[in-house]
C-alpha cells in the first residue's frame, strides 16, 4: 500500500465517519422528533449565539496574541494582523484535514514574517503540548463534578491519553534527532541537523518567556471563552432549563472530544453533546439542538474568518 493512498484514508476517513454520524443520528430519531429538533433550531434566539460567536473570536485572538510570547524570545515581532490570520487559517484548515492547520498557520507566517518554518513549528508543538494538558485537566475534572455516570462515559479517556502520549513521544524524538546526526561523519546531513534544532529552539521558547504571568493568563482565558462559548447557547432556546456550571463543563468536554476523533466534530459533536444533556434532564430533541447550534456557530465563525484571512493576509503584505 503506497503512502499517498495511506495519507488519502487518514484524510478521508475521519471525514467519512463524520458523514455517517451525520446520517446515523438523523435516521436514529423519528420525523417527528427531526421536526421538533428543527423547530429548536428555528426558534433559536440569535443574541446568546453572536455572544458565542464574540467568546470564539475573543479566544482566537488570545491565541494569537499568546503566540507572540513565544516567537518574541527568539528575536521575531510578527504584526498582530498576520499573526491573527494565520491562527485562524489553521482552524479553517483543519475542518478539511484534521491537524493540517498547524502546518498551514506556520508556513502562513514564516511566508509573511520570514520566520523559519522549523522555528515556528517548534513553538506551535509547545503550544500544542499545554493545550493537551489543559484539555486532560478539563476531562477529569468533568469527571470528578460529574458523578458515576460521567465517570462511565468519559472514564475511557484513552484518545486524549493516546493523543498525549503520541505528542510527547514526537517531541522526544525530534529533540534526540539532532544529538543522533554526526555531521563531521555525514557532513550532507547538517541541513537536516539544523532544521531540527530550530524545532527544538522553537519548543524551548517557553522557558524564555518575558512575561509569563500574561502567557498563563491568556492559556486560561482562551479556554474559559471557549466553555463560554458553548455554556451561553443554552439561552438561545427559549424553553431551555438553565444549565449547572458543572453540566455545562461535561458537555463541553464531550464536544472537545468529539473534534479529536472528527473533522472539527462534524456528526458527533451534537450526538456527544446531546448525551450529556439530556441525561441531565434536558428533553433529547432539544439537547440535540442545542449541539447543533453549538457545533453550527463555531463552524461557521470559522468559515467566516478563516476565509477572510485567506482574502484579506495577500492585501495586507502587498501594501507592507
Amino acid at each position: 500500500m503506497s503512502k499517498s493512498f495511506i495519507s488519502l484514508l487518514r484524510k478521508l476517513i475521519p471525514l467519512g465517519l463524520g458523514f455517517f454520524l451525520i446520517y446515523y443520528s438523523l435516521n436514529t430519531i423519528t420525523v417527528d422528533q427531526r421536526a421538533l429538533i428543527w423547530s429548536y433550531i428555528k426558534q433559536a434566539h440569535p443574541t446568546p449565539i453572536l455572544i458565542s460567536i464574540i467568546f470564539g473570536a475573543l479566544s482566537h485572538i488570545s491565541r494569537a496574541y499568546r503566540w507572540k510570547f513565544l516567537l518574541n524570545p527568539l528575536g521575531y515581532r510578527p504584526s498582530f494582523i498576520n499573526i491573527t490570520g494565520a491562527v485562524l487559517i489553521n482552524y479553517l484548515s483543519n475542518l478539511g484535514i484534521p491537524r493540517s492547520g498547524d502546518v498551514l498557520r506556520v508556513t502562513v507566517i514564516s511566508a509573511y514574517e520570514n520566520i523559519p518554518f522549523s522555528k515556528g513549528l517548534g513553538t506551535v508543538i509547545s503550544e500544542r503540548v499545554i493545550d493537551l494538558v489543559m484539555m486532560i485537566l478539563l476531562v477529569f475534572s468533568a469527571m470528578y463534578m460529574g458523578g458515576d455516570w460521567v465517570k462511565d462515559e468519559l472514564g475511557d479517556s484513552s484518545i486524549l491519553l493516546v493523543s498525549f502520549g503520541v505528542f510527547i513521544g514526537m517531541v522526544v524524538t525530534i529533540m534526540a534527532v539532532p544529538f543522533l546526526i554526526n555531521t563531521k561523519r555525514f557532513p550532507y546531513l547538517a541541513r537536516i541537523k539544523d532544521f531540527f534544532l530550530n524545532i527544538i529552539k522553537g519548543i524551548i521558547s517557553i522557558r524564555s518567556i518575558p512575561n509569563a504571568v500574561a502567557f498563563w493568563t491568556h492559556t486560561i482565558f482562551i479556554w474559559l471563552m471557549y466553555i463560554l462559548m458553548f455554556w451561553v447557547i443554552q439561552f438561545s432556546l427559549p424553553e431551555a432549563a438553565l444549565i449547572s456550571p458543572q453540566v455545562a463543563l461535561t458537555g463541553f468536554v464531550a464536544g472537545g472530544i468529539s473534534i479529536i476523533v472528527t473533522n472539527g466534530g462534524i456528526g458527533l459533536y451534537p450526538i456527544a453533546v446531546a448525551a450529556v444533556l439530556s441525561h441531565y434532564g434536558m428533553p433529547y430533541e432539544m439537547a440535540l439542538a442545542y449541539g447543533w447550534i453549538a457545533w453550527s456557530t463555531q463552524t461557521l465563525m470559522i468559515l467566516l474568518f478563516g476565509g477572510l484571512s485567506f482574502a484579506l493576509l495577500p492585501v495586507f503584505n502587498r501594501k507592507k
